[in-house]
Parts: C-alpha cells; sequence; structure tokens
C-alpha cells in the first residue's frame, strides 16, 4: 500500500525538516508533497535545499492551507491520502491507525479525533469549547456525528479527493471538505489520536478570527452549495 502524504507549510522553519524526516521514518512506501505557502522565515530556503526524495512545490504568494492541499492534489500518485500539518503538534507514528479503516474497505474518510482519549497535551480550554461547538453545527448540517472536525488529520480514498473541487484557501478546508464528503455519501470514520498541542509562544497560528471564519464556510458549503 503506498501513501501520498501532503504537507502544507507556512513559516515553520523550526519545523518543517523533523516532520519530513519522521514522515520518511514510517515504514511505507510513500510519495511526499510539500507545498510551501510563500513563507517568509526561510521554510522555503530549506525545502529547496532539502527536497531529495519528495515534490516540493512553491507559492509565490500566501494563499493558505486549503490552496496549498489543492496545488498538491494533482501531484498524488498513490492509493491513500494523508493530510500531515508542518509542525509537530501531529506524530506520523499515527499513520498505521489512520489507514486502517481505508485498508480494511470500510472507509473512504477517516478522521483522526483528537477527542477520543488519546495521549494530549492540555492546553486552552475555550479553543476546546470553540472545536466543539463549530463541530456540533457542521454536524447538525451534515447528518454526521464526528467528534472533531477541524482535525488536522484527515485521510482520503484518493480517488475520493480528488473529486472534489476545493474552493476555500485557508482554514475554510476542514468544513468545507467534511460538507463535500458528506453530500457524496462517503463512508467516514473516525479514529483516536493523541495530539501534541503548542501554545502561541511556539508559534500556534489559529485564533477566534478563524474560528468565526469556519461558521461561515459551514454554513455556505452546507446550505448555499
Amino acid at each position: 500500500m503506498k501513501l501520498s502524504v501532503i504537507i502544507p507549510v507556512y513559516n515553520e522553519a523550526k519545523t518543517i525538516l523533523e516532520i519530513i524526516r519522521r514522515v520518511k521514518g514510517i515504514p511505507y512506501e510513500k510519495e511526499i508533497i510539500v507545498v510551501d505557502d510563500c513563507s517568509n522565515d526561510g521554510t522555503a530556503d530549506l525545502l529547496r535545499e532539502n527536497r531529495a526524495g519528495m515534490t516540493a512545490l512553491f507559492h509565490e504568494k500566501n494563499q493558505g492551507k486549503g490552496a496549498a492541499i489543492r496545488t498538491a492534489v494533482p501531484h498524488v500518485t498513490s492509493e491513500i491520502t494523508i493530510i500531515q500539518d508542518a509542525d509537530l503538534e501531529y506524530h506520523p507514528s499515527e499513520y498505521p491507525r489512520l489507514i486502517a479503516p481505508i485498508v480494511d474497505g470500510v472507509a473512504d474518510v477517516v478522521y483522526g479525533s483528537r477527542f477520543q482519549g488519546g495521549t494530549h497535551r492540555v492546553l486552552y480550554f475555550w479553543h476546546s469549547v470553540g472545536n466543539r461547538m463549530i463541530t456540533t453545527l457542521s454536524n447538525m448540517l451534515t447528518d454526521l456525528n464526528l467528534s472533531d472536525m477541524e482535525t488536522g488529520y484527515k485521510v482520503f480514498n484518493s480517488e475520493v479527493l480528488k473529486k472534489i473541487k476545493i474552493e476555500s484557501n485557508r482554514f475554510g478546508f476542514e468544513p468545507e471538505i467534511t460538507a463535500k464528503v458528506a453530500k457524496m455519501g462517503c463512508r467516514v470514520y473516525e479514529v483516536p489520536i493523541s495530539y501534541w498541542g503548542r501554545d502561541y509562544s511556539e508559534g500556534k497560528k489559529i485564533d477566534w478570527k478563524d474560528g468565526v471564519a469556519a461558521l461561515y464556510w459551514i454554513i455556505k458549503f452546507n446550505i448555499f452549495r
């Protein structure tokens, strides 16, 4: 079983080489597709200097996570595609658990849930409240019962992912892709994952404005599409 690992990255010079090292160390045949979203902290230079064993793509202007994934998808050649954030909050050691439902033929899409009992760093009560509210609204409109719609670990049968036109450029990718796999009638599974969260001093980027934007995208892609 061959995997395609898409790594969207923006200003992660401190972590990008380590996450690539971890992905390369996972014992699966794989292709690694890294999309630098016009970083200005040296990330792009590191990728150009260390691009052996992966496909490195570069945006000329910053567009966001969704745009980076959209750029990567045409380069996917494997049966299963994993979205891997470029920070160190999600560990590739979770891959066997994440891909198992697809390998077993029971799932088309798998979400790794941070709220189903995996080890996780204790951080930000109000972030967890906001996440659950956003996930609940998404579930009401998709009729799914996810526990963590906003998870960074999403895994796809690659043929399913290639059928989806990704429209949102930034973190709207999460509610958009959820709405679209629900409308397609995909078999969606969740598995528990561990989560090594970071705080803002360590480079965390998502804030309350992204939560407000998520509400917009949930309504747009579930009601007006």
